[in-house]
């Protein structure tokens, strides 16, 4: 039976209460008070994508309709151009290490990774009624998470050679994206979104997101703690550009990482890799089933060389091994740099029918993830960075006979 939202919205109102609140702030609920805004946002139509070139225009209540049983796609309203300039152009194929090289660099940093600051990232993260990218708890978070990160270059000492901005948006959460120059402008990037929802009425209940994707938030922002350690990185002796993307308005259809790779396809910025970490401390039902933990590496959508060069990484600096699996379409913002032509990846927790199924609720906690699973990720992400940071692809691609201009 279904109940009209607005008087499913009235019954839920008095029940809900905040879960995170600044000192300076009063304590109110990240609701909308506008209520011919609401009326508005219900029958307004958004252009969405569920497979290439499968496109209709839909409301928003019927976006989570489509969420709700399983069904990924781009929201396009505001990036229909998005892929158009690469598709366009000749391509090249990407090239990449056929496996590590940097041990002797890379091992030392990995002892410096930290569940306990992961974990102590996280319950603030998720003391957030809800991270959805509309409401103003979405804000609070994305401004407590850039100052976090701010705050990690500041202990680093690394304020001179590293930045971190807010990428802005109009929906008021804003994506983040940290840069660490290298010698050059190729650049290799490491993303996870932040935000959070709840798809049953994402503006009035509570979305603690621990591991969709608090736990890719944390994951990353570990790796980028400990690689500030290496005063190679940090003083840009490395050769190609490292950032580290957080995305807004992931579950909304990858709006902020759309945005972003619109913005570097438009620049023609040369993006030579890019992993997404999306859910990376659940294990439970791996186990469960009997099954061995592992990191899933997602093999449908994604660029085939980048993907075995991760599994590499994998084998070379992680404890437990990989699983093939697959996602789908547009299943996480590596998606949205596929589409803006540049080489993508994506990593999860596990075997993607064994991944979290608290996710998109209110159950969605800390309780149920693995810090020591979360870890192994950090590791990996971390000695992925690395790698990278110093690989030489000119040196790479002109030995594989695939300099600029050539096709695949």
């Amino acid at each position: 039976m279904k109940i009209a939202q607005a008087s499913l919205l009235a019954l839920l109102l008095p029940a809900v209460s905040a879960r995170f609140v600044e000192d300076k702030e009063i304590d109110q609920v990240g609701v909308y008070t506008d209520w011919a805004k609401q009326v508005d946002e219900t029958t307004q139509k958004y252009h969405i994508e569920l497979s290439p070139g499968e496109t209709r225009w839909v409301t928003e209540e019927e976006k989570w309709e489509l969420r709700r049983n399983g069904q990924r796609f781009f929201d396009i309203t505001d990036t229909p151009e998005l892929g158009m300039l690469s598709a366009r152009s000749a391509k090249v194929k990407a090239v990449f290490p056929k496996k590590p090289t940097l041990q002797k660099e890379i091992n030392p940093l990995l002892s410096n990774l930290s569940k306990t600051e992961m974990k102590d990232h996280l319950e603030t993260f998720t003391n957030f009624h809800t991270r959805y990218y509309k409401s103003d708890y979405g804000r609070q978070s994305s401004e407590w998470l850039l100052k976090t990160v701010k705050d990690t270059i500041k202990d680093a000492g690394a304020e001179k050679y590293v930045s971190a901005a807010h990428f802005q948006h109009s929906w008021g959460q804003n994506s983040i994206i940290a840069t660490i120059p290298g010698k050059t402008n190729k650049t290799v990037v490491v993303g996870a979104h932040q935000d959070s929802i709840n798809l049953w009425l994402p503006s009035v209940l509570a979305a603690p997101g621990a591991d969709d994707d608090g736990s890719g938030t944390v994951t990353i922002l570990e790796a980028f703690r400990v690689i500030l350690t290496s005063e190679d990185i940090v003083k840009g002796n490395h050769e190609n550009t490292l950032e580290f993307h957080w995305y807004s308005a992931e579950e909304g259809g990858l709006l902020g990482s759309q945005a972003i790779f619109s913005t570097y396809e438009k620049a023609q910025r040369n993006i030579k890799a890019m992993l997404q970490q999306d859910m990376t401390g659940f294990v439970s039902k791996t186990l469960e089933a009997g099954k061995t933990e592992s990191v899933g590496v997602i093999v449908d959508f994604v660029d085939p060389n980048l993907t075995e060069f991760i599994k590499t990484i994998i084998v070379e600096y992680c404890d437990i091994p990989y699983v093939e699996t697959k996602c789908g379409y547009a299943c996480s913002d590596h998606a949205s740099a596929s589409k803006a032509g540049y080489p993508s990846a994506f990593v999860i927790e596990s075997a993607f029918e064994y991944s979290d199924n608290h996710i998109h609720s209110t159950d969605d906690k800390i309780s149920y993830l693995s810090f020591d699973h979360m870890l192994q990720h950090a590791r990996m992400t971390l000695a992925f960075a690395y790698e990278l940071a110093f690989a030489d692809f000119d040196k790479l691609e002109k030995k594989a006979g695939t300099s600029l201009g050539d096709d695949l």
